[in-house]
């Protein structure tokens, strides 16, 4: 499996993940929970979430910039 693949489901389960914990956080706040880290949770895989995005954005950019210059 190529290195693309990987960052792609990687992506995914964070993409879970991130769901998980803002639902979390909706329910924490339905019940009036006073806790901070729940707040907080989301975060943990929004940061990996965000690296992943922007470089599964970039990918097909920098395949159509290589191609250009292998023809040249």
């Amino acid at each position: 499996m190529s290195t693309h693949m990987w960052i792609r489901q990687i992506h995914r389960w964070l993409s879970m993940a991130f769901t998980l914990a803002v639902i979390a956080n909706i329910v924490a706040m339905i019940m009036q929970v006073q806790a901070v880290w729940i707040g907080f949770l989301a975060f943990v895989p929004l940061i990996p979430l965000l690296a992943t995005g922007l470089y599964l954005f970039a990918l097909p950019y920098v395949r159509r910039g290589t191609r250009v210059n292998e023809a040249r």
